[in-house]
């Protein structure tokens, strides 16, 4: 049937209108836009403040008090002293609707500040037996600062807020101190989700290797898991003009590094998921003439799959018994030497979901897939108990080319702090979006 022309052009634009590719984007929620502008100044400040006085894993006790503290003006009743200096509040909502958990971490660095700031760091504290400043060189002043906005938005919405959010501030996220427990998985030992599971959680991390502007995120493995070895090769003693008459453990050490490297170039398959095997520090003798009894070797290996990831412990323990019995030696191989993080894995169907109210805020150009992160991430124990999702926003300022600015962990890492305020935004969406149904906002 041939429709009259008239028709066939209404009904062909009523298609094209409908179709994907011309869809309305999805617009940021008003309600947003208006919280973004009344904190803005605020998580400035609160920023600014943390990063003048920052504390390191396990030590976080005046920027827990701040946390505490405010939320406590808020109305809400925080619970505090969880996995050492976390606190964590729930924010109930007059309406009924699900339950949602967003996490920042609190912790700093040992490390000596670079920046030249006016509010630069000059804390310093002894650190493996060393004296060393500490600064927020991975952002999480910024996280702090960001939730607590976002906790002052929700509080502020909740009479027609659906479901409860809980807010978790999270210390020791670079891991505790020797002989300490802490960080995420400590929290869900001590109950984090004892009470109050969630339906969904997220978290962001500032990232230099994105511009400002820009906001990363993945779905399914995102960021490494992370696990530490401790290798001690076993010799035997003897002088260094005769060493036939011991058993050389750094001969033994070094053909174990050189062996083990075809673990990643050999026997893995990084043509599916990469995989590094790092050997980072060597200690053995004491004198230029001496063969000693012991090497130490202690290294990091980064998977992206659980069953790779056991491969390799498996693999490197082998070829550590193995060579070192092929010179005379023994190894106490312990790999790894104590939990590490396991990999930070974004649900799928929780991001497609929520990809599009990231989209909202950043604009769909500026929500980019980044590449598989080596680093690591203790997000990555939530993420195994609840559907979760975790994306990055960029901290290097337009003129400077991420690619060779000052990395998270640098004494020179320099956050613009226009990522707040898209911070703040991206995440304050996200909860919305999902206490709502998922729908994004209308632009008004």
């Amino acid at each position: 049937m041939r429709l009259p022309a008239p028709t066939l052009t209404a009904l062909s634009l009523a298609a094209l209108l409908a179709s994907p590719a011309l869809a309305a984007p999805p617009a940021p929620r008003a309600e947003v836009a208006r919280a973004a502008d009344h904190e803005r100044d605020v998580v400035r400040a609160w920023r600014r403040d943390i990063h003048q006085h920052p504390e390191l894993s396990n030590r976080e006790e005046r920027t827990a008090k701040l946390v505490a503290d405010h939320l406590k003006a808020l109305g809400l009743n925080p619970r505090t002293g969880i996995a050492h200096h976390g606190v964590v509040a729930i924010i109930q909502g007059k309406l009924p609707g699900p339950r949602v958990a967003l996490r920042a971490d609190m912790d700093a660095l040992p490390v000596t500040e670079q920046t030249g700031l006016p509010f630069a760091s000059k804390v310093t504290t002894d650190y493996a037996g060393q004296t060393t400043g500490v600064m927020h060189a991975c952002g999480h002043d910024a996280h702090t600062a960001i939730l607590l906005g976002v906790a002052d938005a929700l509080v502020a919405m909740r009479d027609t807020l659906p479901g409860s959010v809980m807010l978790v501030f999270q210390p020791s996220e670079e891991g505790a101190p020797a002989g300490e427990e802490g960080g995420a998985s400590l929290m869900l030992k001590d109950g984090l989700f004892r009470d109050f599971k969630p339906d969904a959680m997220f978290g962001l991390h500032v990232f230099s290797t994105l511009p400002a502007g820009t906001i990363g995120v993945r779905s399914g493995p995102e960021m490494a898991a992370s696990d530490k070895f401790t290798l001690v090769v076993h010799g035997r003693q003897t002088h260094g003009s005769a060493p036939w008459a011991g058993v050389d453990p750094i001969v033994a050490a070094a053909d174990i590094i050189g062996t083990a490297q075809t673990i990643v170039s050999r026997r893995t398959n990084i043509a599916q998921l990469p995989a590094v095997v790092t050997f980072g520090s060597i200690h053995g003798g004491i004198r230029y003439n001496i063969i000693p009894d012991d090497v130490t070797l202690v290294g990091t290996i980064r998977t992206f799959d659980e069953k790779q990831r056991q491969a390799i412990f498996g693999e490197l323990k082998d070829i550590a018994t193995d060579v070192a019995a092929a010179h005379g030696a023994t190894v106490d191989a312990q790999v790894p030497d104590r939990a590490g993080n396991p990999v930070t894995y974004n649900d799928p169907a929780l991001t497609a979901r929520m990809r599009p109210s990231l989209e909202a805020i950043a604009g769909a150009d500026h929500v980019v897939e980044p590449p598989l992160q080596m680093g690591a991430e203790d997000f990555s124990y939530y993420a195994k108990e609840v559907p979760s999702m975790f994306f990055f926003v960029g901290a290097t300022s337009p003129g400077i080319d991420p690619a060779t600015a000052p990395s998270n962990h640098s004494p020179k890492f320099l956050l613009d702090e226009s990522s707040l305020d898209l911070g703040l935004r991206a995440l304050l969406q996200v909860t919305l979006d999902y206490l709502h149904g998922g729908t994004t906002g209308v632009a008004q």
